[in-house]
Formats: C-alpha cells, sequence, structure tokens
C-alpha cells in the first residue's frame, strides 16, 4: 500500500496543477515554536488552509454546497486508491503536512467513528509511516457530513517525540481487539452533549514495531472564543487533531505573527474536554 501511495503522488504532481503548486507552496511557509508550559508546539503560517479553518459548518450551510468528498463532486484531476473497498484514499490539495492524505468513505455517510475506529487501525497498520486522524463534526472536519479520516507523514508532530502530552488520553497495544475494547471504554466514558450524536473528540494513531499507539483528545468547544471576538483578540484558529498534536495552523499571517504561548495555552484549555 505504501507504495501505491508514494506512486499516487508521483502521479498527482504530474497531472494535477493545483496539487503540485500547493505542495511546492508548502515548502515555503512560516513557522515558528512555542514552549506551552513545557511542551513544544509549533505554529505554521499556512493561507491555503483558509477553506478548512473558516469552513461554514453549521447544517444550512452544508445542505446547500456539494459535498466535496463525494466522487461525484471531486476534481476530474483527483485520482485515488481503493481501502478495504469502502474508502478511497486521496492526497489532500491544501495540505498541512508534506504528504498529506484523505480518506473518505465511498458513500455520503455522517463523521461518526463509533463503528470505524478499527478501520482506523488497518489504515494506520497499512500506513506505517504516516500518523492518521480523526476530526470529529464539531471538533475540526470541514466536512462533517461525509465520513473521512485524514494521514500525514510521521516525523512532523511534535507528539510523536512526547511520552505523555496534555489533555490527551492515550492508549497502546500489540493486539487489536484490546485497542478496540480501551477505545470503545473511553468513548463509552465521554460525555455527550445535548443534541450530539457522539461525544466530541479528535483521535491520532500510529502503528510501529508491531504496536499501535492512540491518542484521544477529548473536547468541550468546538471553536475558542478568539475565533469570533472582535479587534486585536481576533486569531481565525479552529483547533482539530494536528493542533492537538502540536501544530497549529494560522491561515492568516498576522494571527501567525502575533500568537503567543499563551494563547495557545489558553485555546487548549478553552476547548479541550476533561481527561481526568
Amino acid at each position: 500500500m505504501k507504495d501505491k501511495v508514494n506512486q499516487l503522488f508521483k502521479d498527482q504532481f504530474i497531472h494535477w496543477e493545483l496539487a503540485r503548486k500547493n505542495y511546492k507552496a508548502l515548502e515555503q511557509v512560516k513557522t515558528k515554536t512555542l514552549d506551552v508550559n513545557g511542551y513544544r508546539y509549533k505554529v505554521q503560517f499556512n493561507p491555503a488552509r483558509i477553506l478548512s479553518s473558516a469552513a461554514k459548518v453549521d447544517s444550512q450551510s452544508i445542505s446547500v454546497r456539494p459535498c466535496f468528498l463525494c466522487n461525484d463532486h471531486r476534481p476530474p484531476e483527483q485520482k485515488g486508491i481503493l481501502f478495504k473497498e469502502q474508502y478511497t484514499i486521496l492526497i489532500n490539495p491544501y495540505p498541512i503536512f508534506p504528504r498529506h492524505l484523505t480518506v473518505p468513505a465511498g458513500e455520503h455517510t455522517p463523521q461518526r467513528i463509533a463503528s470505524r475506529f478499527g478501520d482506523m487501525l488497518d489504515l494506520s497498520q497499512q500506513l506505517d509511516d504516516y500518523i492518521v486522524f480523526y476530526n470529529g463534526p464539531k471538533c475540526g472536519a470541514s466536512a462533517p457530513d461525509h465520513f473521512h479520516f485524514q494521514a500525514g507523514n510521521k516525523g512532523f508532530l511534535p507528539i510523536e517525540n512526547e511520552r505523555n502530552w496534555p489533555n490527551a488520553i492515550r492508549i497502546e497495544s500489540e493486539n487489536k481487539q484490546e485497542m478496540l475494547d480501551r477505545f470503545q471504554q473511553h468513548y463509552n466514558a465521554l460525555p455527550l452533549q445535548p443534541d450530539d450524536v457522539e461525544p466530541m473528540l479528535n483521535i491520532l494513531t500510529g502503528y510501529e514495531c508491531g504496536k499501535w499507539m492512540t491518542h484521544l483528545f477529548p473536547r468541550k468547544k468546538h471553536r475558542p472564543a478568539c475565533y469570533s471576538a472582535e479587534g486585536d483578540a481576533n486569531l481565525l484558529i479552529s483547533p482539530a487533531s494536528v493542533d492537538m498534536g502540536g501544530v497549529f495552523i494560522t491561515p492568516r499571517e498576522k494571527d501567525f505573527q502575533k500568537i503567543t504561548a499563551e494563547d495557545i495555552a489558553e485555546i487548549l484549555n478553552e476547548v479541550n474536554g476533561n481527561t481526568g
């Protein structure tokens, strides 16, 4: 599978100009590192991510826009690889990682992880040089109406280099059934907010040396107050799995320049749920 994905990138860079340009531009993005309560967080200025950070994910907005993850609405240049007969591995044309994948389900079905965590484990095992991640429907998913995973190459997220990471529930095992059981226990224990159909959470998982490692990030809020604040208090930050894993995405340069470690700590405190 890894060889097929590597070839997919090569082919898409040849035949899909938008993807080629955006990955080339990614080489020039600005980054900085901040110490947030003793942990290293990176900040990335990535203007192409404005489409995700500023996405309108309310039900009315979703109902009137074409789903960009459905096969009929994808760009004709975008090609993919079938995974488990029910997902398609695509390169993400608006990347954060040097290698960034989106893996939508074949059918247009809502973002719900409960019955699909096993598929997430299988995908991370097949792509063991990637971190696979899931954004809940109110936790950073810009297409909450169409189920999808994402994946980014290893070596990019600061969380990979830390045994303990703030606000995360860590589970690891060599046994898939144990991973499924432990995930379900944590999932069932998380609070369900009114009108929601699943607990708010982000998930990062990877496979290495015969073992899965998963970080669950319970959430209590979708976007922080600074997202909609007026004037100087405004920061267009919409945290998702990548931000939880240590890379904050700023699509506007002014936000990149002014965001501080204290801002990140405040945002995390505001949006994260209690991990006990």
